[in-house]
């Protein structure tokens, strides 16, 4: 419906980044048997480093990244605490009982370039970036496990010359729904929440999180495989925006897009 009253005028920008400003296809992640099991290929890689130090039967293996993924979801992600890729992997070498400097970084690195193998970069995204940031401060707040994947990604598609600030959980320590990764982008765009507009494609850590803390929020369905069903079995605040397409915040930002 139309806005019946008159809302401050949006000074900024703020985005996710996976699946909004960038796909992330992990459906299409190569898969291989490992164990009896189909996994993804970045899970074989992993392993066969960890080899080159220590011989692990692969069972065994599975065994201790799915009882240290328990725990910290347990102990972090419940929390919406961040859990830093060196974190996860240097947890695993404990467990593994394996001590061999860095081992960990390896590791890191082959299981952040399968992630990158799946993500794709939408063409018109940097020059619409570039075409809003004539009136508006461009930020991004996201989660996600490795800062230098990230930023290299912002890189690779153009889009890292468009933004002032970039926040993501790896570097603040939590996760969004948390209000703490929000304030952090704002301080560092220098505007008011209620000035600001924050688009991504979860409604818990996106709608919810950036509206607890004041901002306007736009929720971009493009990978959202059923926006109908997910709006309705979620119970917080709605959107202010219901959006396909990032192209259509340059009416949002220009006063003429009603709410949805």
């Amino acid at each position: 419906m139309k806005r019946t009253e008159r809302a401050p005028v949006i000074r900024a920008l703020v985005f996710d980044l996976f699946d909004t400003l960038v796909d992330l296809q992990m459906e299409t992640t190569p898969r291989a048997d490992f164990a009896g099991r189909s996994v993804p290929r970045g899970v074989i890689d992993v392993h066969a480093l960890v080899c080159e130090h220590r011989a692990v039967e692969p069972t065994d293996f599975l065994v201790a990244l799915r009882d240290i993924d328990g725990e910290l979801r347990a102990s972090r992600y419940a929390k919406d605490l961040e859990v830093p890729s060196e974190m996860r992997f240097g947890r695993l070498l404990e467990r593994l009982e394996i001590d061999s400097v860095g081992l960990n970084e390896l590791l890191v690195a082959a299981h952040m370039d399968v992630l990158r193998a799946q993500v794709r970069a939408l063409e018109h995204h940097a020059g619409l970036l570039g075409e809003l940031r004539e009136t508006v401060r461009i930020g991004l707040c996201s989660n996600f496990s490795h800062t230098p994947t990230a930023e290299r990604i912002l890189a690779e598609s153009g889009l890292d010359g468009h933004l002032d600030a970039v926040v993501i959980s790896d570097r603040v320590g939590v996760r969004k729904p948390r209000a703490e990764i929000f304030r952090s982008v704002l301080e560092a765009l220098d505007v008011e929440p209620e000035a600001t507009l924050h688009v991504g494609d979860n409604l818990h850590a996106d709608v919810r999180g950036a509206a607890a803390v004041g901002m306007r929020t736009a929720w971009i369905t493009r990978r959202v495989p059923d926006p109908a069903a997910a709006l309705a079995d979620f119970d917080g605040p709605v959107p202010d925006w219901q959006i396909d397409d990032l192209a259509a915040l340059r009416e949002i930002v220009s006063g003429g897009a009603v709410r949805a």
